[in-house]
C-alpha cells in the first residue's frame, strides 16, 4: 500500500462534491459536556456541506483508551475515517503509512502560512500534512473558584509559597483546596507545570532533552516535593476521577482550584459560568510568560473509495477555515490552531490564551507538554507517567528518590 493517498483532482473536485460525499467515521474521546457542545460545531459545519457523521466515541480524557479502539480497528482491516490524535502517536501511524495525505488542500489554503510551526512538527510527515490540527490547548493553567479564592483573601497566587498560602487557607475555611483526579494523565498536567515553574530552561533540559543529570538532579527532587506536597491538598476519594468531575467540584464551590488544561473552561462556560465573575484563570504560579500545550488533531487514515476520501478532504478543509476555528475554540476553551483568526469573539481568559500563546512562540517558550504526548514519544512518557504517579501516591520517601528512579526510567526507554 502507498504510504499516502494520490490526492490530486480529489482536492480539486471536493466543493463540487461535497453533497455526495459519504459519511464521515470519527473516532474521538470529547465525551463531557463541554467537549461534546464543542465537537457538535464540526459536525454541523460538515452536515451544512451535505456530510454526515458517524460517532465513534471512547470515554478517556487522555485518549489512551480511544488509541487501544483504533488498534483494534486497524489489525481488523477496518480504520475510521478520521480520528482524533495527540503529538507523537500521529507521527507514530503516519511511519507506519497508515495515514492520508492532506497536501492538496493544505496548499489550497495555505495552512503553511497560518499553522504554528510547533504544531506542523505533529501535522506533518516527511514533509507532507497528514493531520488537520484543530486546536491549540494549552496546559499549565489553575482555574480557581471566584468565591473560595476571596474568602481566602482575594489574591491570585503568582508564585509558589503564595500557592500554598491560598491553599491553606482554602483548607481552612472547610473545602477541598484541589480538585484532582487520580489518573496518571492528570497527575502528569499537575507536574508539568510544577517543572515549568521551575524555569524554562529547566523544563527543555529535562522534557524535551531529557538530559539525565536534569532528570535526577536536585531541581528535579525539589519538583517532586512541591508535587507531594500539592496531594495533602487532595480529597480522600480522588482516585480514578474523571478531569471534569474535578472541575465539577470547582464550579459548585466544592473545590477551591483545578490544575488543569483549558479543556476544562468548556465546563465552566457549559455551567454558565463566566471567568472573572465566577472564575479566576491563571497560569500555574511562576510559568507566566510560557506555555505547554498539546493539539487536537484530525488524522485521516487511509481509506478506499473517492466519495470516502472526498469526505476526508472537505473534513479537513472545515476543520481549517477561520470561521469554524473560531467558532469550535470559543466553545471548547482552547485557542485556534491558526494564527489568524481574531479574538473577539472569545472571553477574557480565551484572550489571554491567545496572547500568552503568540508570545510564548515568539519567545521561545512554548513547549510541547510532555504530560499530553508533545515532548517526548510515548515510551518516554509512559515512562515518566509510572514515576509521577508513583510518587504522587506516596510510593517514594522523598523527592529524591524519585528524581532518581525519573533518570532511571526515562534512561531505560533509550
Amino acid at each position: 500500500m502507498s504510504k499516502f493517498l494520490t490526492t490530486t483532482a480529489i482536492a480539486l473536485t471536493m466543493m463540487a462534491g461535497v453533497a455526495r460525499a459519504t459519511d464521515v467515521e470519527v473516532l474521538h474521546w470529547w465525551t463531557s459536556g463541554g467537549e461534546a457542545a464543542a465537537l457538535n460545531v464540526l459536525k454541523e459545519d460538515l452536515n451544512s456541506k451535505g456530510i454526515g457523521w458517524v460517532d465513534m466515541p471512547v470515554a478517556g480524557g487522555g485518549g489512551e483508551a480511544a488509541m487501544t479502539a483504533l488498534r483494534a480497528r486497524v489489525t481488523a482491516g477496518d480504520p475510521p475515517t478520521a480520528v482524533q490524535m495527540l503529538g507523537f502517536d500521529i507521527l507514530d501511524w503516519a511511519e507506519q503509512g497508515a495515514l492520508g495525505n492532506l497536501d492538496e488542500v493544505a496548499s489550497a489554503e495555505g495552512w503553511d502560512k497560518v499553522v504554528p510551526e510547533a504544531l506542523q512538527k505533529f501535522s506533518k510527515y516527511d514533509g507532507h500534512w497528514i493531520a488537520a490540527p484543530v486546536n491549540v490547548h494549552s496546559t499549565n493553567w489553575v482555574w480557581i473558584n471566584k468565591a473560595a479564592l476571596d474568602a481566602a483573601g482575594g489574591k491570585a497566587p503568582e508564585s509558589w509559597d503564595e500557592l500554598v498560602a491560598v491553599l491553606d487557607k482554602m483548607k481552612a475555611n472547610g473545602i477541598t483546596p484541589l480538585a484532582h483526579g487520580g489518573q496518571p494523565w492528570q497527575d502528569a498536567t499537575i507536574f508539568d507545570g510544577v517543572v515549568l515553574s521551575k524555569g524554562t530552561d529547566f523544563y527543555k533540559k529535562a522534557f524535551v532533552d531529557l538530559d539525565e543529570g536534569t532528570l535526577g538532579g536536585a531541581d528535579m527532587a525539589d519538583a517532586f516535593d512541591r508535587l507531594m506536597k500539592l496531594r495533602t491538598y487532595v480529597d480522600d476519594n480522588f482516585s480514578g476521577r474523571d478531569w471534569n468531575l474535578a472541575s465539577a467540584m470547582v464550579i459548585d464551590g466544592k473545590a477551591g482550584m483545578q490544575m488543569m488544561g483549558d479543556w476544562a473552561k468548556g465546563e465552566f462556560l457549559k455551567a454558565g459560568k463566566k471567568p472573572g465573575a465566577d472564575f479566576v484563570c491563571i497560569r500555574f504560579p511562576g510559568t507566566q510568560g510560557s506555555v505547554t500545550f498539546n493539539s487536537d488533531q484530525f488524522a485521516m487514515f487511509n481509506v478506499s473509495g473517492d466519495d470516502k476520501v472526498k469526505a476526508q478532504m472537505a473534513m479537513a478543509s472545515s476543520i481549517e477555515s477561520p470561521k469554524f476555528q473560531s467558532a469550535f475554540n470559543v466553545v471548547k476553551g482552547s485557542v485556534p490552531a491558526r494564527t489568524d483568526v481574531p479574538d473577539a469573539d472569545f472571553d477574557d481568559c480565551g484572550k489571554k490564551g491567545m496572547k500568552d500563546l503568540a508570545e510564548a512562540s515568539a519567545g521561545g517558550t512554548l513547549f510541547g507538554s510532555m504530560a499530553h504526548g508533545h515532548a517526548a514519544p510515548a515510551a518516554v512518557k509512559n515512562a515518566v507517567y509510572d514515576v509521577v504517579t508513583k510518587a504522587f501516591n506516596g510510593g517514594y520517601k522523598d523527592g529524591a528518590e524519585a528524581a532518581k528512579a525519573l533518570a532511571d526510567a526515562v534512561a531505560a526507554t533509550k
